[in-house]
Order: C-alpha cells, then sequence, then structure tokens
C-alpha cells in the first residue's frame, strides 16, 4: 500500500468558477469546484468524520479518500438524490453520498474482515477493506446521474456522466420513462470516474474483497455478502434520518427496506381505490393542512395491495405497519407520540361520525398542482389533543431553502453539544440453507395451532363443495377470474394458479409457500392461507360469520373441494422433513392429489424436503 501513496498524483481537475448569475439564462445553473460543493460547515464536518473513522494520516485521506469524494461531488454537482423521495433538494445527492460513506464506516468498524480469515490476515487487509466499503457506499445511487435524469447544456447538447464533469452551464429534469432500480446496473458506467487505475490495481490484490466489490459495480448486493449489507444498511439510515425516521432502527431493520414499497403504494391507493372527501362514509379527508386516513381500512388495503404485487417482507399486522410508517416520518405523531388519532369528521350535509384515524403531510402523496380540493366540512380532534388542532403543517421547504438550511443541521449521529454517536449492531450470523427454509412466512407461530386442529381424523364424508368440480379432472377445474370479490375455496386455488404463473408466487425456494415433494405440490399450512387472508380482507368478515380464524375459514374452503391426498389414516396434514448439513427441522401441509392443479410443467422435487416415511401410502 506504500507504494500507492508515493506515486506522483496528479490534482484534481478544477470546473470552472461559476460567473455571476445574471449571465445566465434562467434555469441554468454554473457547476461548481469541488472545493466550492464540499465548502458547506456540514459537508466540511462530514468530511472530518469520515476521515477520523478510516485511522489513516491526512496525505494518506487524501489519496485513499478525498480525492474519490472530490471526483463524486464534481460529477453529481447539485443535483437531487430523488425527484419526491429522500434528499430531494439541490444537493441532495451529495449529502447523501458522503452520510452513505460516513454511516458504512461506522458499521465497518463493527467487522473483522475479511470473515474467517487470520489475524493477521484481517490486519493486512485492514485498510483495503475499510476503503472498499466506503467506496461501494459512494457508488450506491451514482447511477442515477445516467439514467434518471436528462441534463441539457448551455449550448443544448445533452450531457452524460461518462463525458467527464460538467464544464459549462446546464439545468436538468427527472426523465418521466425512468426505470425503478435501473440505477444500480448503471453502476458499472460510471466508476472509473471516481477510481484510478491506482486505487483498482491495490484492491485487484485482495481476492476476497474484489469478488463482492465487482458484484456492488453490478447492482448485484445480495451477492455481494457483508460489503453489500454495509452500503444498504448505510442507505437506510442516511434515508430514514433525512425523512424524520430513527436511523438506529433503521441500521437494525430488516435487509430490504419497506419505506419506498409504502409510499409508492399509499400512492397507489389514494389513485385507484381510497375514497376521499365523500359526504358520507369515506376512506379519509383532506383538509387545508392534513390528509385524514381511517386507519384500520387504510392499513388492511395497504398490506393487501403490497402482498398482491409480490413484495416480501410486509408486516403481518396493522400495529407493525403503523411502526414503519411513523419510524420513516410519513405519519405525523400524536402529542404523546403515537400514531393513532381520534377524531370526529362532520360533512357539510350534516353526517357525522368518530374514527381512528393516521394523519399525513399531503405533500407525501401529491405535487402541489395535483392537490384534490379540500374536504368542505370538518375533522375535529378528540380533547384529549385538542391543542394539537391548532397546529398547521409547514409548506414543503423549496430546493433552494432547504439546500441552504442543509449545513445548519446537526449530522445525523450527533446531538447538538455532544460527541455520543449511534452504536452499530452487532454482527449478525450468516444462516445456512435449513435456517432460510424455516424463515417461511407464518410456520413460527401458528404451526402449532395448526397442527392441533389436525390430530382427528377428517370425518367427513368425501363430498365436495361443488359438484361441478368434483364433475370435471382436476387439471381442469375452472379458475374463476381474479376480480371476483367473494373468495372462495376455487378462487383460492385459481389465485395460487395465477401466482406461480406470473413468478408472483416463488417456489421451491427459502420462504415460499409451495414447494414440489413427491411429484406433486406441497402447500405448506398455514402460510398459504394466511397470505391468501392477507391479500383479501374481505376474508375477515366472512370468517367472523363463522367464528374462526381468517387462515382458517380459507383452509376450510381448500379441503371442501377435496383436491388433496390423505393419509392413510384420513388426516389431511402431511409432515415434511427440512433437511441440511447442520440441521433439521419439520413442515406440515397439503398435497395435491394431480401437480397440474397447480403446475403447467410440474418442476422437480424441492432436495431439501421430504415426506416423513410414517406417512408415505404403504
Amino acid at each position: 500500500m506504500l507504494s500507492l501513496f508515493q506515486r506522483k498524483r496528479p490534482p484534481v481537475a478544477a470546473a470552472p468558477l461559476p460567473a455571476p448569475a445574471t449571465n445566465l439564462p434562467k434555469g441554468l445553473m454554473w457547476p461548481e469546484s469541488a472545493a466550492s460543493l464540499l465548502g458547506t460547515p456540514r459537508r466540511q464536518k462530514l468530511m472530518e468524520h469520515i476521515w477520523q473513522r478510516t485511522s489513516l494520516s491526512r496525505q494518506q485521506f487524501a489519496t485513499l479518500y478525498r480525492a474519490p469524494l472530490e471526483r463524486y461531488a464534481e460529477l453529481v454537482q447539485t443535483f437531487p438524490a430523488s425527484e419526491a423521495h429522500h434528499h430531494a433538494y439541490l444537493g441532495g445527492m451529495l449529502d447523501h453520498g458522503l452520510e452513505i460513506v460516513a454511516y458504512s464506516l461506522k458499521l465497518r468498524q463493527s467487522h473483522l474482515l475479511p470473515i474467517g480469515a487470520s489475524p493477521e490476515d484481517q490486519a493486512a487487509q485492514s485498510e483495503a477493506w475499510t476503503a472498499a466499503v466506503a467506496y461501494a457506499a459512494l457508488f450506491h445511487d451514482i447511477g442515477k446521474v445516467a439514467v434518471d435524469l436528462h441534463v441539457e447544456l448551455a449550448d443544448g447538447g445533452t450531457w452524460h456522466p461518462w463525458h467527464g464533469p460538467l464544464r459549462q452551464p446546464y439545468r436538468f429534469r427527472y426523465r418521466d420513462d425512468r426505470e425503478y432500480r435501473l440505477h444500480s446496473a448503471a453502476t458499472g458506467l460510471l466508476y472509473r470516474q471516481l477510481l484510478d487505475r491506482d486505487l483498482l490495481d491495490w484492491l485487484s490484490g485482495y481476492p476476497s474483497l474484489w469478488a463482492p466489490l465487482l458484484y456492488v459495480l453490478a447492482g448485484q448486493y445480495e451477492h455481494a455478502g457483508v460489503l453489500g449489507e454495509l452500503v444498504v444498511q448505510a442507505d437506510r439510515a442516511s434515508v430514514a434520518q433525512e425523512l424524520g425516521g430513527d436511523p438506529a432502527r433503521a441500521m437494525a431493520a430488516p435487509k430490504h427496506s419497506l419505506q419506498r414499497k409504502l409510499v409508492d403504494g399509499l400512492r397507489y391507493l389514494l389513485k385507484e381505490e381510497l375514497k376521499l372527501n365523500q359526504p358520507e362514509a369515506s376512506d379519509g379527508w383532506l383538509t387545508e393542512d392534513a390528509l385524514w386516513l381511517v386507519s384500520k381500512t387504510v392499513s388492511d388495503k395497504l398490506r393487501a395491495h403490497l402482498l398482491s404485487q409480490g413484495v416480501d417482507g410486509i408486516p403481518a399486522n396493522n400495529t407493525a405497519v403503523f411502526n414503519v410508517l411513523q419510524d420513516h416520518g410519513m405519519l405525523q405523531p400524536t402529542l404523546d407520540g403515537k400514531a393513532i388519532w381520534r377524531a370526529t369528521v362532520t360533512s357539510s350535509t350534516g353526517w357525522s361520525h368518530s374514527f381512528t384515524l393516521l394523519r399525513l403531510s399531503p405533500a407525501l402523496i401529491w405535487e402541489p398542482g395535483e392537490r384534490p380540493v379540500p374536504f368542505a366540512g370538518t375533522v375535529a380532534i378528540d380533547t384529549a389533543s385538542a391543542d394539537k388542532a391548532a397546529d398547521t403543517s409547514l409548506p414543503p421547504p423549496t430546493a433552494d431553502a432547504k439546500a441552504a438550511s442543509a449545513s445548519q443541521e446537526a449530522l445525523p449521529w450527533e446531538e447538538a453539544g455532544s460527541t455520543a454517536s449511534i452504536h452499530p449492531p452487532k454482527p449478525q450470523v450468516m444462516s445456512d440453507v435449513v435456517e432460510d427454509m424455516l424463515a417461511m412466512v407464518g410456520m413460527a407461530s401458528a404451526q402449532d395451532v395448526e397442527t392441533a386442529s389436525h390430530d382427528a381424523p377428517d370425518m367427513r364424508p368425501d363430498v365436495p363443495e361443488s359438484a361441478s368440480v368434483a364433475a370435471l379432472p382436476s387439471s381442469q377445474t375452472p379458475a374463476p377470474a381474479l376480480s371476483a370479490t367473494k373468495p372462495s375455496g376455487e378462487h383460492f386455488m385459481a389465485w395460487l394458479r395465477k401466482g406461480i404463473a406470473s413468478r408472483r408466487l416463488i417456489i421451491n425456494d427459502a420462504k415460499a409457500l409451495v414447494h414440489s415433494v413427491s411429484d406433486t405440490a406441497y402447500l405448506v399450512s398455514p402460510g398459504v392461507f394466511q397470505r391468501y387472508a392477507q391479500e383479501h380482507p374481505q376474508v375477515s368478515a366472512l370468517a367472523k360469520q363463522e367464528e374462526q380464524s381468517d387462515w382458517q375459514w380459507v383452509q376450510k374452503r381448500f379441503e371442501r373441494l377435496q383436491l388433496h391426498r390423505k393419509q392413510p389414516n384420513g388426516l389431511n396434514i402431511w409432515i415434511c422433513d427440512v433437511a441440511g448439513p447442520r440441521k433439521a427441522r419439520r413442515l406440515h401441509g397439503y398435497l395435491l392429489t394431480d401437480p397440474l392443479q397447480l403446475f403447467q410443467n410440474p418442476p422437480p422435487n424441492n432436495p431439501y424436503l421430504s415426506l416423513v416415511q410414517a406417512n408415505h401410502d404403504q
């Protein structure tokens, strides 16, 4: 590494100093130099924190960190990090880049890398791994400059980031046809803009580090091991801090954050499904200062929508949904910090009713010109929080105002006048394939209940719920349209078939609810029934009429179709061993009589699952 510092390195080329703004047509901006962009008090403080995390001399820091950070600053200029989400202000991408580097280096301090290497090897590779973590963090969102933005130059030409730093006035806009997540794949276009050949030569000398770094450059964080995990955690922390959430909680959150998915889901529901400002019963009301949504209705529909889109990791209950929304600053809390408000809604026609509500900022959902007409009636908060009614939400700051105030904010891991810092979570032990198999939805808590309900043989006569279904071959059972509003056993099977065909429901995977076992389909119980009930909230009302839980109601409707294979003793449930190199557990579920009831082309059996020998047909 010493040879790297001993080489003479050319200084980072400076962009031309900005000319007076009066010389520019409206909408154009002069590019700034790295010194100007990084010269604000807050960014200087971030740079100082990054240096302190590296334990290098100033000269070494300038070679390994300051030079790439200056190149990054000149490349991203004053671009926002997003159009309407986190760091959505002028200079937001630079702020986000510095924050995520600082967070990632803090997280890196709790890891001995490479994992499993001898202490001598870890010490020898320490600086290389630390630098790689910082570079991977810096690359995280840089692809947005290439695929999300259209940058027009003063001479009418189009600028692309592979042209190098901007050298003439410019303006930018977000592309209407941009594709979410494409920016991760575009990282490979730009890494040479930040890292020179000497740095790449140095990093490539460490094979255990080089491979995960290449996966990061390709946007394949799932293959980048601990390097990818540190970057994802640091990104969540920066986003949560900017949106008003808790960075410490974001660092310890599940691997895939639901934040963006929840926001997009709310916007979809308010555009397509929820009814606002109705004269009587409504799903929500928009006032001048807030958007009020009926808590249970919105939470149920939000979870159902996200599940129907194949989004994993959706909270299983409303309280968890409220926590996620509140953690990321999407909900405006009550005076005592709670997510739920109690208020009485009165319309202009005289209709009135009390509700439990969620309060959101309208700016989270609509652009200024798209906001609907406010509710003509009133939303009166209960006396317990009456003083909150006097509050009015300030309009969202403009890009210029927010950028100007950014330098005055405290750093996310600091409190004013304090040197206390957020402690990163302890490194988690990576689970093996068997542990992943046991993470199947609904398996842990409900398995015992489900098993107990099937201890006795099913004594009902083998009469299907619908004679027309029984009269057809199993592979030709008619599939009702999924737009049907009334849940049923037939609708459950059609939902399964469509989900598997569209790959929205995965099979033979660690978290799958459907597997191939004994040359047929195996439905994990109660997880698969719980998933259906979550996607179809109307099941709840039907289940209550029969005094059953939601998933049990679905399970009984499925059993009445008589599409499953029973054991010789009459039991419906088959037990499967989940086998692996170190552990073995069991699943409970249903075997279908014919795999064509679900699969157009039956896949091979899952090698990790096998029927318990005692359950095989004699």
